[in-house]
């Protein structure tokens, strides 16, 4: 499974590069799902050790990491930006510096310190999805503030800021009331606004991370 996470990044640059951006979109989609199962797979299959752990990171970097940052530089690019296009790739350096931290920084046992990787990616993936399937926000993937703002937005990924893991010990509402409360919430933003609420979604987790925080709620 994570090995198809990698294939899914390698694949979706090609496509990037060959003017398909909603494929290359579909195809973090599909990497997301792979790789939230291949941990828990693992855990399942009593084979979780520091080997997945490596290679998940390697896998990550390309998917979530250079893929996101070229499908940015390609429409930079076609707007006609430049050397300012390049500028794009800071998405997969702060990636790099992101899941490195991450695989060496204790806290981020039982929460996240910086937004994780794979939803940085979902979000600007989300846009390319947008301006296929709704074109009514086709302006936005095509507008080089709101590019430049996905690649500003990605210094989240290094900032100090803890963010719930969703890591349920147990099932019980008492003691999981805000991660089911973002859950609902969040299902509800994309049935109703289906691509368009992907980005909600990811505000909605930072801003109901930080009140867990200042409420003391456990992660």
């Amino acid at each position: 499974m994570t090995c198809g996470n990698l294939l899914c990044g390698c694949i979706g640059l090609v496509m990037t590069l060959r003017g398909h951006s909603e494929v290359a979109a579909w195809l973090i989609l599909l990497a997301g799902a792979l790789d939230f199962g291949d941990g828990f797979v693992a855990r399942l299959a009593g084979v979780s050790g520091p080997f997945g752990k490596e290679l998940d990171s390697l896998a990550d970097v390309v998917t979530f990491g250079v893929l996101p940052a070229t499908l940015i530089f390609q429409e930079l690019w076609s707007l006609e930006l430049g050397s300012w296009s390049y500028a794009a790739y800071l998405i997969a350096v702060l990636s790099a510096i992101r899941l490195a931290n991450f695989n060496i920084d204790t806290r981020q046992s039982d929460q996240f310190i910086g937004l994780p990787v794979p939803a940085n990616s979902l979000l600007i993936a989300a846009f390319p999805l947008m301006s296929a399937y709704q074109p009514q926000f086709a302006f936005l993937w095509q507008n080089p503030v709101t590019l430049f703002f996905l690649v500003g937005f990605s210094f989240m990924l290094v900032a100090e800021l803890p963010l719930l893991a969703f890591k349920f010990k147990s099932f019980g509402w008492r003691d999981n009331q805000i991660k089911f409360i973002f859950l609902i919430v969040s299902a509800f933003l994309l049935l109703f606004l289906q691509f368009a609420g992907v980005p909600l979604v990811i505000f909605l987790y930072i801003l109901i991370s930080f009140f867990a925080k200042n409420k003391g709620v456990k992660q």
